[in-house]
């Protein structure tokens, strides 16, 4: 049961991962764009930010700490 919570939760966290990956070369871009003076999406992913890309980023940290945790108490109780 274990081994299959850490897996799942290890590939939820490699796509949360690209997601978050993606949105900051998204923000980059539409930042560079908006800053010349071409529209490249930066009012959309402004409108993304506080549903979407905000909750992905609790979403990792969330599940990076879910998971170191879990991996530490498996350690102290496996080798008791």
């Amino acid at each position: 049961m274990k081994e299959q919570l850490l897996t799942w939760l290890n590939r939820l966290l490699i796509a949360d991962v690209f997601l978050v990956i993606f949105a900051f070369f998204w923000f980059a871009i539409a930042l560079v764009g908006r800053s010349l003076g071409v529209s490249l999406g930066f009012d959309l992913w402004y409108q993304l930010w506080q549903p979407v890309f905000n909750p992905a980023i609790g979403i990792l940290f969330l599940g990076a700490l879910l998971s170191w945790l879990i991996k530490k108490i498996s350690q102290r109780f496996g080798s008791s």
